[in-house]
């Protein structure tokens, strides 16, 4: 029998981290333990001395959080959470008693349906505070979940009830460092100072091609000083004593962020071989791994070792302290219930994921007027008349609130600013894509936030709206200027194929409502999803309030499509005019066009594609009658995916070019906008018919 390793239980307890990471990922061949193995004993200092977090109720709401950035080092989570004991939750919130990280999981590493998949993936595996992977996005998030946490103190705490004061850590690398969405929310944090805030740079210099000098030479301690954060340097990834004295700065620092350099090396308790993309980036291989082993004193043929003793000692440091924090707020939460019933109620509310009762009692009804309003301004109206009952509300926009009238302008709305972490208007500057990784934070404090920019800028913040449907995150993006409509401003600023590259994101619904009262059952529609994030496609241009005595219900919204006009006896139309946003109220005046002439037809309003897939294939049916083949879809942006719903002997009148800087007026007419060309289409498809 292999000698069992000798040392400090500390020393042993961080080899143990360090053999689980090696182990796992030799047993998949496939994956990364060079940052596992440099940077464990950091994360064992961080977790067994300073996090508060118990590991027997991962979602207790004061819990410390940790992001690991880098989630190409999963396995160091993943051997922590094991480690500590982290036990499983459900999708009801409901605590199972069962290992979140079982050993026989981190055997499975990067198998199908394990546990501990390649990268952290959020809801999958518990612990887990969000999904990371794309370098820069983790830390980025990690700003919301630190503005998250401001807000939620300044909203609930009270005199002698300090209900929530945690703090965010997040582990990061060269690559995260690199991104621009990490220096976009690094800048926000610094300007923000958010003091509950602490990365942690493991500055290992490598990365897939070679030495970072290749193309990464800048001080980026100074940068971040720039920013206005504290900047503390460690020299040894090994050295306990002072990552524990860092750490203990970082918290004793309120008035600003902290970033904490630590120099590390790939691959480091394998000296003989340092400094190369293979450890970084695949297994060790078979004689790797006795070497290593075998310089950190550990059984060179154990697999997935864990010494007498290990357990426990993480049972008696995060377990304990862990378990006696969350004892004590849950104490502290019993009185605060007695004294603030209200507020206690809504902090319930906010954890579950619920609504206020009669969040959306103001929601306006918009009266019928054939001059409308663009429908970023209904929505601006109806967003102020529900955030006033929906307090947890907050977001902004990229520098564009006025233009996309996402202000809340009630009194008490108030600027989340440096001085007032308790605001509800958010100022994300002209940075996109942190705006995006921010309301992602946001939404993992259980807040309801929302982010806003012109439709053509999506594509700035595309790979956070991506995360957001991947982790389920109940997050409203509101994109305005969202076709030709925006006119001279020109090609540059018409979005064309964004709306189609929306669509195509798993999980994520679109809505581009066609009238005010469309825009206001999208919203209420949106606000009442837990899991589900919306993006709304608003107008510049104003749209005509439909008159709903004679036309179908807005309600109908909430199927995602719906026949908002039909003159066919027995329903059994002729031909279906289909259309979204703008282009309804063009579709509509065909329409009545053609029933003068007795034809027989249909008005679709068709505001969300990925809604009207998940009715069943009555109501699809019902809206979309397969025997009718007579079929127009009109819609300024990309003709992509309309086919689906034309046949291919349907006809589409889209976009197949980029606009062009003119009035609107002009560009219509340029590209077939106009009721005469649609009613053209229209009388071709009956004439097929025939």
């Amino acid at each position: 029998m292999a000698a069992m390793p000798t040392g400090s239980i500390e020393d042993i307890a961080v080899n143990t981290i360090r053999t689980l990471c090696i182990d796992a990922v030799q047993q998949a061949n496939s994956g990364h333990p060079g940052t596992p193995m440099a940077m464990a004993p950091v994360v064992y200092t961080l977790w067994q001395n300073f996090l508060s977090f118990d590991p027997k109720d991962p979602i207790w709401p004061n819990r410390d959080r940790f992001v690991l950035s880098s989630g190409h080092a999963s396995t160091l989570l993943y051997s922590i959470l094991h480690l500590t004991g982290v036990t499983a939750v459900d999708e009801r919130y409901e605590r199972l008693g069962t290992p979140t990280v079982a050993l026989d999981d981190l055997k499975k590493f990067r198998q199908l349906d394990s546990k501990c998949p390649g990268h952290p993936e959020y809801h999958w595996t518990s612990g887990v505070e969000t999904t990371t992977g794309p370098l820069g996005q983790g830390i980025a998030t990690s700003v919301g979940l630190a503005i998250g946490a401001n807000w939620l103190a300044s909203y609930f705490n009270r005199p002698d009830f300090k209900l929530f004061d945690y703090r965010i850590y997040a582990l990061c690398g060269d690559g995260c460092m690199m991104e621009g969405v990490a220096s976009e929310a690094a800048s926000l944090a610094g300007h923000l100072k958010l003091g509950n805030l602490c990365w942690i740079y493991d500055s290992n210099h490598i990365t897939i091609e070679g030495n970072t000098s290749l193309a990464f030479t800048e001080d980026v301690g100074g940068r971040f000083m720039a920013y206005g954060w504290n900047v503390l340097r460690v020299s040894d990834a090994n050295d306990r004593e002072r990552i524990a004295h860092a750490l203990e700065t970082a918290k004793r620092t309120p008035d600003r962020p902290t970033l904490i350099i630590v120099e590390s090396h790939i691959g480091y308790g394998a000296p003989h071989k340092q400094d190369t993309s293979g450890v970084h980036g695949e297994p060790l291989g078979a004689d790797e791994v006795k070497l290593t082993k075998r310089n950190y004193g550990w059984p060179e043929d154990a697999q997935f070792l864990v010494p007498d003793g290990v357990y426990q000692h993480f049972a008696g440091g995060i377990g304990e302290r862990g378990a006696k924090a969350r004892a004590e707020w849950e104490a502290l939460f019993a009185k605060y219930k007695a004294a603030h019933p209200n507020l206690a109620k809504q902090c319930e509310q906010i954890q579950a994921r619920e609504l206020p009762e009669d969040w959306d009692k103001d929601i306006p009804v918009f009266p019928a007027d054939p001059k409308g309003i663009a429908s970023r301004d209904s929505s601006g109206q109806v967003l102020n008349k529900i955030a006033p009952n929906l307090p947890w509300l907050i977001g902004g926009a990229a520098d564009l609130a006025p233009s996309t009238k996402t202000r809340l302008t009630f009194d008490g709305a108030g600027d989340m600013q440096a001085e007032t972490h308790g605001g509800r208007n958010m100022h994300f500057g002209i940075r996109e894509f942190a705006m995006g990784a921010i309301c992602n934070g946001l939404a993992l404090s259980k807040l309801r936030p929302y982010g806003s920019g012109f439709m053509i800028f999506s594509d700035y913040c595309k790979p956070a709206v991506r995360l957001s449907a991947i982790m389920e995150l109940p997050i409203v993006y509101v994109f305005t200027h969202d076709s030709i409509g925006v006119g001279e401003d020109g090609p540059t600023h018409q979005p064309i194929e964004q709306l189609i590259g929306l669509r195509a994101i798993p999980g994520l619904l679109t809505f581009r409502p066609g009238d005010a009262n469309e825009v206001a059952e999208a919203w209420r529609f949106a606000l009442s999803r837990k899991h589900t994030p919306v993006c709304m496609i608003c107008s510049r241009q104003n749209l005509a309030t439909l008159d709903r005595s004679k036309y179908a219900a807005a309600s109908g919204v909430a199927k995602g499509a719906y026949v908002l006009a039909c003159n066919a006896p027995n329903g059994k139309p002729d031909v279906i005019l289909m259309a979204t946003g703008s282009e309804v109220q063009l579709v509509v005046e065909v329409y009545e066009k053609l029933v003068a002439e007795d034809v027989r037809a249909r008005v679709v309003s068709m505001a969300s594609w990925e809604l009207f897939e998940l009715q069943d294939k009555s109501y699809r049916d019902s809206v979309l009658p397969p025997d009718c083949r007579g079929r127009v879809a009109v819609e300024q942006a990309s003709t992509m995916g309309w086919a689906r719903y034309t046949g291919f002997d349907g006809a589409i009148i889209g976009m197949s070019t980029f606009g062009a800087s003119a009035p609107l007026k002009e560009l219509v007419v340029k590209f077939g906008f106009t009721g005469d060309n649609v009613y053209a289409a229209a009388k071709a498809q009956l004439a097929r018919k025939e």
